[in-house]
């Protein structure tokens, strides 16, 4: 993995602080082989694993600074589990992740999806969530730029194009609708050829299952996560599990851009 988040700032900033939620953690399906994240200037805080098992750092800037790029290095290795997530330690309860955002709120468009989907899907455990992501797949189809940062799950149904994240927060609504805890997972995608075209950065939903515990579900690709996917946090929803969260200090504009490359390693 190759991630780099660029930063520059039309008049520089006094302070920069962020949190960054950028380094895997191991779990069955993945091992963390090497990870490093460097920003030249920055200094960086002891690292922490919060609640959800997500491994968090800080991260602060002494200004002036007109630029900043913010690099991931890594390698992990990976295995397919199904997308069941085990040999994880979390302290918060599923419970939790049946709390709505504005980014999952059962609206318009959305909550005549959920009219028509969740009585209809699978009574019981895993076929039920796998009906449920099912219903998301086709209603919003994957476009590229049809939907920013902000959008929500309602507005992307409502148009019937969006991204990743609006399958994710789609999804997440009609688990909600279901009785299910259901959260926002964001992570890294090997992209192989024939395959709905993705940026390497990735975003999918997990939902609680009583019998197997959490269990992705990737409704923007039709499948549950496998050894092409690498996991990198959660949270209620895209803003709750960003990779990175902060504030500066100044009066400046800032422009950002985002590279991700991920590439498979041959087996020595």
């Amino acid at each position: 993995v190759r991630h780099t988040t660029s930063y520059a700032f039309d008049k520089p900033m006094r302070f920069i602080t962020q949190s960054h939620r950028l380094t895997p953690t191991d779990c069955a399906s993945q091992r963390v082989l090497d990870w490093k994240i460097a920003a030249e200037g920055a200094e960086f805080g002891a690292s922490f694993r919060d609640g959800a098992g997500d491994q968090i750092t800080t991260m602060t800037v002494q200004g002036p600074v007109e630029q900043i790029a913010v690099l991931v290095t890594g390698t992990v290795e990976t295995r397919d589990t199904a997308g069941v997530l085990r040999d994880r330690r979390e302290v918060i309860s599923p419970g939790v992740y049946l709390r709505t955002t504005a980014a999952t709120n059962p609206s318009g468009a959305l909550a005549d999806l959920i009219a028509k989907s969740v009585g209809k899907a699978a009574r019981d455990g895993l076929p039920r969530a796998h009906a449920l992501s099912q219903a998301v797949t086709e209603p919003i189809a994957y476009e590229p730029g049809a939907t920013h940062a902000h959008s929500t799950a309602a507005e992307a149904v409502e148009q019937g194009r969006g991204v990743c994240q609006d399958h994710a927060h789609a999804l997440i609504a009609l688990a909600h609708a279901a009785g299910l805890p259901a959260r926002y997972v964001s992570g890294y995608l090997l992209a192989t050829e024939g395959e709905t075209p993705e940026e390497a950065s990735h975003a999918w939903a997990e939902i609680h299952l009583a019998s197997l515990g959490w269990v992705g579900f990737d409704a923007a690709n039709a499948c549950c996560p496998d050894e092409r996917y690498i996991r990198l946090g959660s949270g209620r929803d895209a803003r709750d599990a960003a990779p990175i969260r902060g504030v500066s200090r100044g009066g400046g504009v800032e422009a950002l851009d985002v590279t991700v490359v991920v590439a498979q390693q041959r087996q020595q």
